[in-house]
């Protein structure tokens, strides 16, 4: 069960991203996230009054301060998505966020069986392939442009990596509380910061598609922090994470797709891996 919530989480992560940042390339990332994040929030909510159980006292400190910590990841990250490349800010961004929990879980004494291991150690040579992009750019300061690639997913990733250790550390009290709880703290931050940019700028343009689009990032992105926690508590948790993190592949694809990025021969090569990978993990 780990592997189908884990993989769910991950489709559910990477369309999610992509329309979060495809409504970042039509308006202000702080505008887009001010829609995406109450929208969001009302779903986990949902999810969590439906599925009843006890609250989370034990665990309210843990979820409010990944919340926290997910707030402001995914405010780099939708900017990153929006002014540099998907095919970059969103592998790397999931490969830091992987290292971080992944490494805990080892720490705390997780010895999964050597299929196992071998299928998490390809796919984490997967999401490092589909990281890469060497592609020549005929834009002026390219080589910033990547540094800058690499500053908002490095950033943004290791947000993303404590706020799956949070969840986790608050998902060990109630059933999805600690999601709605977390989405409701990440809430309020990117709300604060949408706030700090009207009193400066006045509120920023929202196109009616854009604002559909991040409606719908919102949303798409509860449901994926719902199959997450399921899969956290449905086997090992450095498992569950490494597997959720294989949603760059669903970004990239739909870059590909949509807005025409190509994709590098090794990046199709990290894709490839993740298959065998989550074969392996499966076994």
């Amino acid at each position: 069960m780990v592997t189908v919530f884990a993989l769910a989480a991950a489709l559910l992560y990477g369309s999610a991203d992509f329309l979060g940042g495809t409504a970042a390339r039509r308006a202000h990332t702080l505008a887009v996230v001010s829609i995406s994040a109450p929208a969001g929030a009302v779903i986990a909510l949902a999810a969590a009054l439906v599925a009843g159980g006890p609250g989370i006292a034990a665990g309210l400190g843990w979820a409010v301060a990944g919340g926290a910590a997910g707030g402001a990841g995914l405010i780099a990250f939708y900017h990153g998505l929006a002014s540099c490349r998907m095919s970059v800010v969103a592998p790397v961004s999931a490969l830091v966020s992987t290292l971080l929990p992944v490494g805990v879980a080892v720490a705390a004494g997780e010895r999964p069986g050597l299929a196992t291991v071998a299928g998490a150690l390809v796919c984490v040579a997967a999401i490092a392939l589909v990281s890469l992009d060497k592609r020549g750019d005929a834009q002026a300061g390219s080589r910033r442009l990547a540094w800058r690639s690499l500053a908002y997913g490095g950033g943004s990733g290791f947000a993303f990596g404590v706020f799956f250790l949070f969840l986790r550390n608050a998902g060990q009290s109630g059933v999805f509380w600690p999601v709605a709880t977390g989405r409701l703290t990440g809430t309020v931050v990117m709300l604060g910061a949408a706030a700090w940019l009207v009193a400066r700028r006045g509120w920023p343009e929202m196109p009616p598609r854009a604002l559909g689009i991040a409606l719908a990032s919102g949303v798409v992105d509860a449901f994926a922090n719902v199959c997450y926690v399921v899969a956290t508590r449905a086997g090992m948790f450095g498992m569950a994470v490494i597997l959720t993190s294989l949603y760059p592949g669903i970004t990239v694809l739909l870059a590909r797709l949509v807005h025409g990025e190509r994709m590098q021969l090794v990046q199709r090569a990290g894709l490839l891996l993740a298959a065998i990978g989550v074969g392996l993990v499966t076994v």
